[in-house]
This record gives C-alpha cells, sequence and structure tokens, in this order.
C-alpha cells in the first residue's frame, strides 16, 4: 500500500468492552509478526459514548470512519438503551447503511475436541446485509415498516438487482478461494416468484462470470432441513437478509454456538469486523466470555484489507491469528468456560496473541 492500515477501535457494549481489547492485541501481535504497519483509532460508541457524550453514535463518528480503512466494532446491546432517547440509537444499521456494508460474511466451522453437534463442518453464509426485511435499513427515508391502522402492520421486502448481484458477486469471489468452489443460492422463488426470483436470476447471472465456481439453488426451508441434517455438503452459502439472519445462527448452534460464529461486514471500499454474538449482557464483566467469535472477525478484516488493497503482509498477519487460534484450540489448553475450559478471557486472548508471536 505504501502507508499504514488505519483502524478503528469501538468496543461497543458489555462483554464487548472484553472481547475487543483481545481481538486487538491479537491483531496487533500478527502486524507485528508480519512488519505490517498499522495505526489504531479507538473511538466512543454506545452507552459509555451516550453517558459520556450524549450519543450512542457520537457526531463526527462517522466522518472520523470515512478516512479509515476498516474498523473493529464490540456487540451493541442497543436494547437497553433508553427508549425516551433520540440519542440513543442503534449504530448498527446506520454503519451498515452509510458504509454500504453490504455482504454480511458468517463462516460456520466445527473442531476437534470442542463440543458441536457436528464434525468437518465449514461453511460460509454470506447475507445480504442492506436490503431484505429489516426496517431500518432498506428504504432511503422513513421506516419499512409501518401500523396504518391500530390492527394492522405492513413490513416492505426490498429486493434490487444491483443489491443481489454485489451479494452474489461477493460470494462467488469468496467460494473462488475455497478448495471446493461451490456457492449454494437459498431463495424461495416458488412463493416469492419477483422478489426471491429477482435475486435467484442474478445470481445464475453472476455465476456466468465464475465457470470455476459450481452454483446450486435451494428453497429456503429445504435448505433449513439440508443443514441440521448434513452441513458438511455446504461450501458458500449466499442468500438474503432476513434468511441469512436466521439460518446463520442455525449453523453457528451445529458447531458450538455463537461463541464461535465470527463475522465480516464488507463493502466497496471498507469493511467492520463485528462477531455474530450480542453483547450478554448477563456474563459482562465476570471476564468469562469467549474472545473467539470477536478474534476471528478481526482476523478476517486483515484478510478481507490485505486482499482489497494489494498488501501481503496483511495476508500472513491473518494467516498467522488463524494457525494461532486453531493451535489454541487443539491444544484443549486456555479454553473459556462455554468451550469446556477454565481460562479467563483475558487468559484466552493471551495465549492466542503468544502463539501469534511465537509462531514460525
Amino acid at each position: 500500500m505504501g502507508r499504514a492500515l488505519k483502524i478503528g477501535i469501538l468496543d461497543g457494549d458489555d462483554i464487548g468492552l472484553e472481547v475487543v481489547p483481545e481481538a486487538v492485541k491479537a491483531m496487533r501481535a500478527a502486524a507485528q509478526k508480519a512488519g505490517l504497519p498499522i495505526e489504531w483509532f479507538p473511538m466512543p460508541i454506545g452507552r459509555k459514548a451516550l453517558d459520556a457524550l450524549g450519543h450512542t453514535l457520537p457526531p463526527g463518528t462517522l466522518e472520523k470512519l470515512d478516512t479509515l480503512d476498516g474498523w473493529v466494532l464490540g456487540p451493541i446491546g442497543h436494547q437497553a438503551y433508553p427508549k425516551d432517547n433520540p440519542n440513543a440509537i442503534n449504530p448498527h444499521p446506520i454503519l451498515r447503511k452509510h458504509y454500504d456494508l453490504f455482504a454480511n460474511i458468517r463462516p460456520a466451522k466445527s473442531f476437534p475436541g470442542l463440543p458441536a453437534l457436528y464434525k468437518d463442518v465449514d461453511l460460509v453464509i454470506v447475507r445480504e446485509n442492506n436490503e431484505g426485511f429489516p426496517p431500518d435499513r432498506n428504504v432511503y427515508a422513513g421506516s419499512g415498516e409501518f401500523r396504518p391502522t391500530p390492527d394492522m402492520t405492513i413490513s416492505v421486502r426490498v429486493i434490487t438487482r444491483q443489491g443481489s448481484a454485489k451479494v452474489a458477486r461477493a460470494a462467488f469471489e469468496l467460494a473462488r478461494t475455497r478448495p471446493r468452489r461451490k456457492v449454494t443460492a437459498v431463495h424461495k422463488n416458488t412463493v416469492f416468484k419477483l422478489g426471491c426470483g429477482m435475486f435467484a436470476e442474478e445470481c445464475r447471472r453472476i455465476g456466468q462470470e465464475f465457470p470455476d465456481v459450481a452454483l446450486d439453488e435451494v428453497m429456503v426451508d429445504t435448505f433449513a432441513m439440508r443443514l441440521v441434517m448434513k452441513p458438511q455438503q455446504f461450501d458458500v452459502i449466499v442468500t438474503t437478509n432476513t434468511f441469512g439472519d436466521i439460518l446463520s445462527d442455525a449453523a453457528a448452534g451445529l458447531v458450538g454456538g455463537l461463541g464461535l460464529a465470527p463475522a465480516l461486514s464488507a463493502g466497496p471500499k471498507r469493511a467492520m469486523a463485528q462477531a455474530t454474538h450480542g453483547s450478554a449482557p448477563d456474563i459482562a464483566g465476570k471476564n468469562i466470555a469467549n474472545p473467539y467469535a470477536m478474534i476471528v472477525s478481526g482476523q478476517m478484516l486483515l484478510a478481507w484489507l490485505g486482499h482489497k488493497h494489494g498488501e501481503p503482509r496483511a495476508v500472513r498477519a491473518a494467516d498467522r491469528m488463524e494457525a494461532a487460534v486453531e493451535s489454541i484450540i487443539r491444544s484443549g489448553k486456555t479454553l473459556t468456560p462455554d468451550l469446556g475450559g477454565k481460562a479467563s478471557t483475558k487468559e484466552m486472548g493471551d495465549a492466542i496473541a503468544a502463539a501469534i508471536s511465537d509462531g514460525a
């Protein structure tokens, strides 16, 4: 790149204050080992920002993020924000929409030695992130959900060719980097003939540009059944927003839970590392939260930045993080209680960072 990467640090709420520092610690260790210069920019967000600055997304934050290459965002506990304060907003959809983070990439992978319903699972769900049913991001102004009478609620689902094509292309590009080179498009065009029909059309069209990647299509209900019966048959799955949100949590449950569910929201210019799990206020402050999902989300961010900017040191740093995480899991030592261990959040993070630094 000829310059240092610029990455923001937004801790979020509750366990975010514990797991984000571990992710940044691991990313720093990998960058140092790879000789990758990174400038870090801690920024306030969430409840702490509301208490200190009067806004959960303080003025100037978006402008600052505009100057960065990507950022690490901890889980947001927006359900606990004051309902009568207009400044206590959920930052998630604003960040995703403002930066067109259209692809939500959610891997699900099982590991030998960890409790899971299935072995040998290694799949990735690529979920469209800014259209579909979510009413806080699927329209330009106003809301995609409204109540014209006290007894009627209307929810609008938005599907566009542009949005479908972008997420399909992201899925095919990802599949091309994986050994199996297979994409499964999940939809329900037998019922939603126009909406899912358009999504399916764009998946087929984009697929023609990737003759080295196989494409199949599965109805969402059939896919749900096949996923829970034999998840090993799938590689890269691309689907619409709400379908992807539900199915990715199901996939996480098959391999050990949301503590093992990293994610990356990627757009044309920037990406945001954000684990799939929530802020878990019930265990916040106990130093027992599993940092895996946040650390691997950071690893995914470095890999994305490396490929995006042609920066091989970032790719090497990401590879080093991946190898270190897997080595700690294989050892069975220094794991948090949800993984069958007795380590604290910080102890597991320290072990991963040490494995990164000590690795060949």
